[in-house]
């Protein structure tokens, strides 16, 4: 790991369910960032998408699931502050809670799809993020890292840097992460429908839904 700082990735998300992508997209972000761990946080009661399909308490255990088979010197786990919150879930939120107990020298790392940044501005004090914590950013699916809002662009121009420094927070970097073709929408669909998921998401995971009845019949979504 570079350095002596602790660092610590933060991978928020409904996880409804936790697939591949996601196991895949916390790993990059390990190796590019060399980051000791990944917390994968499942929402509570998300703002931006307030009818999740799955409950909190649901999701959370499909999450520990899908971290089963992962080596603990893998450093992913999962973090149920979200869940555990009552009311709407504001990342702004989570990270000043993770400061408080953490302390003021770890850096926070919170990792975004080109998607999440794209909308960033639209975040609950969005403006206060970087006093908490590094974003690290990387490109999802066809959501290009350009052409971004006027108010985010000037926010990467301002504090846009080549490598992740060793600092508590304030940077945002860019990183690569393999294309990995799964989507939450799509894998609640083929469940509903009876189709095979196998390798999409963990056996584990597969196992929680079926024990626990869930996305059966699963109606068409944006989400």
């Amino acid at each position: 790991m570079a350095g002596l700082r602790r660092r610590v990735g933060l991978l928020g998300g409904t996880f409804d369910p936790p697939h591949v992508g996601h196991l895949a997209l916390a790993r990059s972000a390990r190796d590019a960032l060399g980051l000791h761990e990944v917390r994968l946080i499942p929402t509570g009661q998300s703002w931006q998408k307030p009818t999740a399909r799955t409950a909190a308490a649901d999701r959370l255990a499909m999450v520990r699931c899908a971290l089963q088979g992962v080596a603990p010197t893998e450093g992913l786990v999962a973090d149920d502050h979200e869940v555990r919150r009552l009311g709407p879930t504001y990342t702004v939120d989570t990270l000043t809670e993770l400061r408080s107990e953490l302390g003021p020298e770890a850096a926070l790392v919170l990792i975004l799809g080109s998607d999440q940044l794209h909308n960033l501005a639209s975040w609950h004090r969005w403006n206060e993020l970087l006093d908490l914590a590094h974003l690290a950013v990387t490109q999802r699916e066809r959501v290009a890292l350009s052409g971004l809002p006027q108010p985010v662009q000037a926010l990467l121009d301002a504090h846009g840097q080549g490598a992740l420094p060793d600092t508590p927070s304030g940077a945002i970097v860019l990183f690569r992460m393999p294309a990995v073709p799964v989507s939450a929408t799509v894998l609640r669909q083929q469940i509903g429908r009876g189709e095979p998921v196998s390798g999409l998401t963990p056996s584990a995971v597969l196992d929680y839904i079926a024990a626990h009845h869930l996305y059966r019949a699963d109606p068409p979504s944006s989400a």
